[in-house]
């Protein structure tokens, strides 16, 4: 190859502007009449041709091929039904084509899915126009269902035709469950909403368009109900979260029967996960007559940031007589009558410490806290000698829901407690950090200095033992509601560190937080941790000896039995790795647990009727076409830039692509015209011979006088 180049010494448009003055200076010389005019014209084009740098290039040019992106969708929803077989035709049979194109190679982008993100196709598109030199990229082809969730990132333009093939058949419709609105907290106890709607895509049959479907609602896999919801209509569900921790709410939909079925039923669930909180604890401290350990249950609920404590101390029995008022004796008089009749449900744990019936309490208010632990509330007794005294709490009409009865012994001396067989297991107890075993004389607790004797209920939980193996801490359930006793005052000696002390704090929490029903501390609790990996975590706490198998059942059918392996007393764990995403359901003999791992429906079936929608301004800026596969693979043509790249014929749909025709060149070569001095010389000779045209006379006629 062989042409002409300028590298110019000065900018274009001086040069431009020299050139102009040496025909201007041209033109007037020849207006008045100057013989030398065309000479001083030639003279100042050749210097403003000087500076513009003229010279020979000379290469071997090699031409280079055109590129076409064939971009092939293999995410989720094109592994729907005839989608995958429509993808594998048209990707083989575009392949065939454009390899019989000359000069044409071909790029293939393969995009995926990411299970959180759905199709990245924008991002995959935008990656792949700028891999390639635009000189040589003459047209894209995607082959998708259109359904792309990164819309900011597909480019607005491109520098050659973009088409789309969509995957899918016409008659295509789908019904899917759509979440509008979902709180991630709850207050327990108090109605939250769920808004949600029933959305309808594609070419619905008649039989189905307008039909309402039947939703199924339960939490926590327990107490479904049902009702119709007619499509595109938004419902406000409420939805009382029940227990601390997470509540997981399912709803769903059976498939309506239609012909064609619908897509998929895999957005036709949803799984909320609502973290039921307690607006604050309220709790109503009772403290008999003053004692050493009197501010330990005190102390240990005001360092709770989420605990309402109402505590009164009686300092004066009603039967003691010493002649002070009243009124000098406290600052707020015990509202007995406001607390144990009209209010007594505002509460939720009842602790009475060292509290004796004294006459201060009349029995209907007994009756009344009895009432209210079989209804789901709580009470913790931390019992001293008075237990075992005539104004027992057992002799009380309380006394019916104590998980111990006194026997009156009370045993001085001291003692190492320990944890029984039982409260290995439970969650109260086991794991409490420096628990000495049953061969161990000494543990790292400290050791406590009195307690009273008792007799445990026959259902009752005894997770600690003192002195001579008696029961220190029984648990028991009454109706709805909890029931945990102390048989000794004298946990304050670990608070104050006594021959090294205990976990005071943490027990002590322990025991009011599982009398209040926090999830953690459930004996008999299935348990499921999702990690971020979608692998399952089951766990499985128990007061028998043996657990599991767990059966699981999920999305299309799925069963399968896990077995349990023990990990410690009272817990058995195993690890899972779900199928696949979706809700599943864990069932250990009454104990249900229903999971989410990942989204019910995943985005890519959010939906999934194809449609042109996302990718159609992007083919019409780059002037490609998007077609429908169901209509047959187009053919491939080329056009020149410029022109419409798709069109229908005689043989069916057509595709184009552009080829670039560029090219590379090697073996360059630049020559100057004429060298510096030369160019000086041209100059030099056009500018002397108009002036010795003009001031000679050389080529005018002679005049008389000089003819003489």
């Amino acid at each position: 190859m062989t042409g002409l180049a300028f590298d110019p010494v000065l900018p274009w448009p001086i040069l431009a502007a020299l050139a102009a003055l040496a025909l201007l200076v041209a033109l007037w010389a020849l207006w008045r009449g100057l013989r030398g005019w065309l000479w001083r014209g030639l003279a100042g084009l050749a210097a403003a041709l000087a500076l513009s740098g003229p010279a020979l290039q000379s290469g071997t040019s090699n031409k280079l091929s055109d590129i076409v992106i064939l971009l092939d969708d293999r995410s989720a929803s094109q592994a729907l039904p005839g989608r995958s077989a429509q993808t594998d035709e048209a990707v083989d049979e575009l392949t065939r084509r454009l390899e019989a194109i000359p000069n044409t190679e071909i790029r293939r982008v393969t995009v995926g899915d990411d299970d959180d993100d759905g199709t990245l196709l924008g991002t995959a598109l935008s990656r792949a126009l700028a891999a390639e030199p635009e000189a040589r990229l003459a047209g894209v082809i995607n082959v998708t269902d259109g359904l792309l969730h990164d819309m900011p990132m597909l480019p607005a333009t491109a520098p050659a035709p973009v088409h789309t093939l969509l995957t899918g058949q016409p008659e295509d419709w789908d019904r899917r469950l759509v979440i509008e609105e979902a709180p991630t907290y709850g207050l327990i106890g108090q109605s939250v909403n769920i808004r949600l709607r029933i959305e309808d895509q594609g070419n619905v049959p008649a039989s189905v368009a307008g039909q309402p479907a039947r939703l199924r609602i339960s939490v926590d896999g327990d107490n479904e109900r049902q009702l119709d919801l007619p499509p595109g209509v938004p419902l406000d569900l409420p939805i009382t979260p029940e227990h601390a921790g997470q509540n997981v709410v399912s709803i769903s939909f059976d498939a309506p029967e239609a012909t064609p079925p619908e897509l998929t039923d895999r957005n036709n669930a949803a799984a909320v996960q609502i973290q039921g909180v307690r607006d604050r604890l309220r709790v109503l401290l009772v403290s008999g007559e003053p004692h050493a350990g009197e501010r330990t249950w005190r102390n240990l609920l005001k360092s709770d940031a989420n605990v309402d404590l109402i505590h009164f101390t009686i300092l004066r029995s009603p039967d003691k007589l010493d002649m002070v008022p009243v009124q000098e004796m406290s600052l707020i008089a015990f509202p007995t009558q406001e607390l144990f009749m009209e209010r007594i449900r505002d509460f939720d744990l009842i602790i009475f410490d060292r509290y004796s019936v004294q006459g201060i309490l009349l029995p209907v208010y007994y009756e009344n806290v009895r009432q209210f632990v079989e209804e789901g509330g709580a009470i913790l007794v931390s019992a001293g000698p008075e237990m075992s005294s005539v104004e027992s709490l057992n002799l009380s009409p309380l006394g019916a829901i104590l998980p111990a009865r006194p026997t009156g012994r009370i045993m001085s001396g001291p003692f190492l407690p320990q944890l029984t067989d039982e409260g290995m297991r439970h969650p109260v107890t086991s794991g409490l950090p420096g628990a000495p075993s049953e061969d161990e004389q000494d543990g790292h607790w400290g050791r406590w200095l009195r307690m009273s004797q008792s007799i445990p209920s026959p259902n009752a939980q005894v997770v600690m033992k003192g002195m001579e193996d008696e029961p220190l801490l029984i648990l028991n359930r009454v109706g709805k509601g909890r029931v945990a006793q102390l048989t000794s005052d004298q946990v304050w000696l670990w608070g104050r560190g006594f021959e090294g002390g205990g976990p005071q704090l943490e027990l002590l929490r322990r025991i009011a937080h599982w009398s209040m029903k926090e999830p953690e501390l459930e004996e008999e609790a299935l348990l499921a941790d999702v990690s971020h990996d979608l692998s399952v975590t089951v766990t499985r706490r128990t007061m028998k000896d043996s657990a599991g198998p767990v059966r699981i059942t999920g999305p299309d059918d799925f069963a399968h039995e896990l077995p349990l392996t023990e990990a410690g007393p009272g817990r058995f764990t195993a690890e899972w790795v779900p199928p696949g995403p979706g809700l599943y359901r864990l069932v250990d003999g009454d104990i249900t647990r229903v999971i989410a791992v990942g989204p019910a429906a995943p985005r890519e079936f959010e939906e999934t009727v194809a449609t042109p929608d996302r990718l159609e301004p992007l083919a019409g800026q780059t002037m490609g076409g998007v077609l429908r596969l169901s209509d047959g693979v187009p053919s491939i043509r080329t056009v020149r830039e410029g022109r419409p790249a798709f069109g229908e014929g005689v043989g069916g749909d057509w595709i184009a692509i552009t080829p670039r025709e560029a090219e590379t060149i090697s073996g360059q070569t630049h020559r100057p015209i004429l060298p510096d001095w030369a160019w000086l010389l041209l100059i030099a000779g056009l500018a002397l011979t108009g002036w010795l045209l003009e001031g000679r006379g050389w080529g005018r006629p002679a005049t008389p006088d000089e003819q003489a």
